[in-house]
């Protein structure tokens, strides 16, 4: 896939958006020297692109009853019956997260659990039908950190150096 055409004000934009996107135009634009319309017009034209794909509220799982991350890496099946198992995968509650992956595994699946009655209700009753899915091994978080923020801290390495972003 192509890179979207931006340039730094884009990415001063982005920058601004990731640190919070319910800010206002009219502060995003104080603070890239633009006018609140200008700033509006661009994040249009970047959702249009797929740069910015939405907007969203971070939960804190745990604090809803649902502590357990666990992670399941998955042999499965390959070809076109690997597709449905992930999408059986995605289609279950529990599970956050289905990734492709090269290794001795196949699919890495992330999932959360209220506690270990409920993941062996996930894995029996959920995983372990799933058709195509031959063998499993089932990783427990013992801790899980705060999140990184990763794409606030590329955005910000990107836009201090000069030529890392595309032309636009």
């Amino acid at each position: 896939m192509e890179p979207a055409p931006t340039d730094r004000t884009d990415l001063a934009i982005l920058v601004q958006l990731l640190r919070d996107a319910r800010r206002s135009l009219r502060r995003i634009a104080a603070e890239v020297g633009m006018s609140a319309p200008a700033v509006g017009e661009r994040i249009s034209r970047l959702e249009r692109l797929g740069v910015v794909r939405g907007y969203r509220a971070e939960i804190d799982w745990s604090r809803l009853g649902y502590g357990l991350v666990v992670y399941v890496r998955v042999i499965a099946v390959q070809g076109s019956q690997q597709q449905e198992a992930v999408e059986a995968l995605r289609a279950l509650p529990e599970v956050e997260q289905v990734e492709v992956v090269t290794g001795d595994s196949d699919l890495l699946v992330r999932l959360r659990a209220r506690d270990q009655r409920h993941l062996r209700r996930c894995l029996f009753e959920g995983v372990w039908r799933v058709p195509g899915i031959q063998r499993t091994e089932t990783l427990i978080c013992l801790g899980e950190l705060p999140p990184k923020a990763f794409d606030l801290e590329l955005a910000e390495s990107l836009l201090g150096q000069p030529g890392a972003v595309p032309p636009g």
